[in-house]
Order: C-alpha cells, then structure tokens, then sequence
C-alpha cells in the first residue's frame, strides 16, 4: 500500500506541481489550500507526512504543526515544513514546533522526493 501525504500550501501551482509529483511517485495524495484545512484533512486522514507550508491564511504552517503536535492520536504524522521563510531563526521555530524537517523554497523537485522517502524510510 503507498503511503498518504497530505500537501498543504495555498500558492496553486505549487500544490498541483507537488500533488503531480508525488502521485508520480507512487504516493496517495491529498491536498490543502489553508491551515484550517490541513489540519481538518489531518485529523480525518491522518497521513504518514504533511508536506506543510508556513505562510497560509486561516492558520499558519507553525499553527497547524503545534495543533498535530499536541494532539496524542497525531503522534505518528511526520511533518515536512516547506516554506520560503529560510531564515535561521524561522527553521529553528519550525523545528522547535515540532517539525521533523524543513526545506526552503525553492527546492530542487529531486530532493524533495529523496527527503520524503527517506523520512517514509
């Protein structure tokens, strides 16, 4: 069975670059245009990794990350924070937010898709 993602970002040709490509990949893929929906998709379908962005209107990526983290049943999400915000001081919020990794926009398509298997391992 492939693993489900959920991609989470509200700029529309990024989402549907990424669902392309990890569909391409063989992943099960759903999609989210804000924060209020990423963490609705979250909780109904619980998905191995949230590929998460951190600037969105409803709630921000930091938001949704801290939500996932403090709710037991969504210990197993692993959360990929993409974001253009790649100060060091912003890496280390999302990160101490809970975060298992973080690449900053742009990102090569070819490691994301190596960043993702290995944190699917």
């Amino acid at each position: 069975m492939s693993s489900k993602i959920l991609i989470a970002d509200d700029e529309p040709n990024i989402l549907v670059s990424l669902e392309f490509l990890m569909k391409r990949e063989g992943f099960d893929v759903s999609v989210a245009r804000d924060g209020v929906e990423a963490l609705a998709a979250i909780r109904e379908h619980q998905p191995e990794l949230v590929l998460l962005d951190v600037m969105m209107p409803g709630k921000s990526g930091f938001e949704v990350c801290q939500e996932v983290r403090a709710d037991d049943a969504l210990r197993g999400v692993r959360i990929l924070m993409l974001t253009a915000k790649g100060r060091d001081t912003d890496v280390a919020k999302g990160l101490a937010l809970g975060a298992d990794a973080y690449m900053t926009k742009p990102f090569s398509t070819r490691e994301l898709v190596q960043k993702v298997r290995e944190m699917l391992g």
